[in-house]
């Protein structure tokens, strides 16, 4: 949830105060504004298709190398050995093909199944000075590229709500196909619904989380107490991560219109941020306690990180306990 800015001071534009209050006080976001945003997504979806492709493809080819990998050989089950770690784990039929040692992560007897999801509320459409990147571009980029690069390893590939799952090859295509198809129907707001999610399956959760953390734990324990696995990736704008904002500033919330003056910006800031802090900190706990990966991401840095760290959590190499940064 953001809301943009106004400050006399700066003459500057950003986005995050107290947005979740401001919309608490104001009621749900109107349709026009939700309209106006599936127009302007279903519109960018071309462009932000090539970009997932582009993003995926540069996440390959560091991974691999120069090497390009034969028919048949999945991205998902090897990665690259890390000092430290017992040799047994090299798996040598692999790491003789190249100049490089792999570890054999995991394999799956039949396709296994991976749930995307990507907040594309109108909350999400925003971008401060402080990036070039609209958060919910950021968001649609990493959730196709994910799709693109678990199709590459014969994954089943769905979209909550959007898309389901299939174990294609182009189910990044198809992912998009769904989203362009939506035209002017208007983006929902909140947490997508569970009802179609399997045990043993993984979740992938992009979006700004900063919805009431009561429903974020019972979203992550729903999941969790169906035997699935997640992976949370908290998208923000520096902007909602610093709070730039000096003097007389007015706030907008673009889902309800309502606005929000501050005398003195400054004097927000700390308060501001400790508010960000714990609302993160009570869902990264939730999402630890349930074994599941959280990632923050901010919009200024390349999608290619946040799509790495997402690759790590799901082959089961990153940590998945512990969170980590971006």
């Amino acid at each position: 949830m953001s809301i943009t800015a106004s400050t006399a001071a700066s003459g500057g534009t950003g986005g995050a105060d107290r947005a979740k209050a401001v919309r608490t006080l104001a009621g749900a976001p109107g349709p026009d504004a939700r309209t106006v945003e599936a127009k302007a997504l279903s519109a960018a979806l071309p462009e932000l298709l090539v970009e997932a492709q582009r993003v995926a493809a540069s996440v390959v080819a560091g991974w691999h190398g120069r090497r390009r990998p034969g028919a048949g050989e999945t991205f998902w089950q090897f990665r690259p050995f890390i000092s430290g770690e017992p040799a047994h784990r090299i798996d040598w039929r692999r790491s003789a093909r190249d100049d490089h040692l792999y570890v054999r992560e995991r394999e799956w007897e039949a396709a296994h199944t991976i749930w995307l999801w990507a907040d594309m509320s109108v909350s999400m459409a925003f971008r401060s000075p402080l990036s070039n990147v609209v958060k919910r571009d950021r968001a649609v980029v990493l959730m196709i590229a994910l799709a693109e690069l678990a199709a590459r390893g014969g994954e089943r590939v769905g979209a909550l709500g959007l898309a389901p799952p299939v174990a294609s090859r182009n189910a990044a295509e198809r992912i998009a196909t769904a989203l362009m198809h939506r035209g002017d129907e208007p983006v929902a707001s909140g947490l997508p619904a569970i009802g179609e999610v399997r045990g043993f399956s993984d979740v992938v959760a992009i979006g700004d989380l900063i919805d009431p953390v009561d429903d974020l734990v019972g979203w992550i324990e729903g999941l969790a107490g169906r035997g699935v696995r997640g992976h949370l990736v908290q998208v923000l704008d520096p902007a909602e991560e610093t709070f730039p904002f000096d003097g007389r500033t007015e706030f907008e919330d673009p889902e309800t219109g309502a606005r929000l003056v501050a005398g003195r910006a400054e004097d927000w800031r700390a308060a501001y941020r400790d508010r960000l802090a714990a609302h993160r900190e009570t869902v990264r706990a939730a999402a630890i306690r349930a074994g599941w990966s959280f990632i923050v991401h901010h919009t200024d840095r390349p999608a290619s990180e946040a799509l790495l760290a997402v690759h790590a959590a799901l082959s089961g190499s990153g940590g998945m306990a512990g969170g980590r940064q971006f």
